[in-house]
């Protein structure tokens, strides 16, 4: 894959094609040395998250990228999964609110992935 940000569009996609919801990117650059971008999403119930970790694994491995790690997946109230330059979270809801990510990366720029479906895919 070509950079950072072109893996965090293609991992927004593809948690949109199993009905993530919530989806977001928050470029990091310059702002921390822990990944370039998170992409960050919701599902309805652990078996949805756990699903979504799966789809994006998957997918991901049929490119010829693969994870550094993976956290949370048995328990899927958040499950992260590190590509290095991109770290992907995947919460249920209530998990997320409570984290709230967007809030601690405050610095961050925040982009929805529905405002990318119509330019960038």
């Amino acid at each position: 894959m070509a950079d950072s940000k072109e893996k965090a569009y293609k991992i927004a996609k593809i948690l949109s094609e199993k009905k993530g919801y919530n989806i977001l990117l928050m470029e990091l650059k310059g702002i921390t040395l822990v990944a370039d971008y998170f992409v960050i999403a919701s599902g309805s119930s652990r078996t949805q998250v756990q699903a979504l970790a799966h789809h994006v694994l998957e997918k991901m491995a049929e490119e010829g990228t693969h994870e550094l790690r993976v956290e949370g997946k048995n328990e899927a109230h958040w499950v992260l999964l590190d590509y290095g330059d991109v770290v992907v979270h995947i919460f249920q809801e209530e998990d997320r609110e409570f984290y709230n990510l967007e809030r601690l990366w405050g610095d961050a720029e925040i982009i929805r992935y529905g405002e990318l479906e119509n330019c960038c895919f």
